[in-house]
């Protein structure tokens, strides 16, 4: 029989994407004052692996991935994607988004992407929000699965991923050797995450 375990806090990240570089910084600045200090913001690279979001939000869109400081608990990844859908209203125009925010985190083993929207290969969370298994870590690299999104697949990305994996696994470390222990862990990682 396995005994339960409090899971080890796991890194905070989303993909924030816009129609102008101006919407791009203004989202950032409203993470930070959602989820805290922003400890590292990528290139500006350009949105064009789909048309999707063309109508509602323009053309050239372009994108920026965002990390935090802080390390959340696994199980805020719900409440997380409710604030950023908030967000993403605030910031809208007669309706239409101007930002598209999908947050995230990035833990030892995957790369978990929260979404309202159902499918075969994401497990339901709670509040409408789903987990969506967007990456896995094999063999020294985050790998793409079958359904993964090809801007998530792309090599460039993959290679900016593994550099985020291997500063949240200094950044556990470091956190491991002035706490007594995950659960004390966890429960800061709950704490910061409500006072927020």
């Amino acid at each position: 029989m396995s005994e339960p375990q409090n899971p080890d806090p796991v890194k905070l990240i989303s993909s924030v994407f816009a129609n102008t570089r101006e919407n791009l910084s203004l989202s950032v600045k409203k993470l930070s004052t959602l989820f805290g200090a922003v400890d590292y913001v990528s290139d500006v690279r350009a949105f064009d692996y789909t048309r999707y979001y063309e109508e509602e939000m323009g053309s050239s869109l372009m994108r920026r991935f965002v990390t935090f400081e802080g390390l959340i608990c696994p199980d805020c990844l719900p409440e997380i994607k409710k604030m950023t859908n908030r967000t993403e209203k605030d910031l809208s125009v007669n309706h239409s988004r101007r930002v598209n925010i999908d947050p995230g985190y990035i833990s030892h083993a995957h790369l978990i992407l929260a979404t309202g929207k159902a499918y075969t290969h994401r497990p339901y969370l709670k509040d409408g929000i789903y987990a969506d298994l967007t990456l896995i870590y094999q063999n020294n690299s985050f790998r793409p699965l079958e359904w993964t999104y090809p801007d998530y697949a792309d090599p460039k990305t993959i290679a900016l991923f593994n550099t985020i994996r291997k500063r949240y696994l200094i950044q556990l470390k470091q956190r491991a050797m002035t706490e007594p222990s995950a659960a004390a862990a966890q429960e800061k990682a709950r704490e910061e995450m409500q006072t927020t």
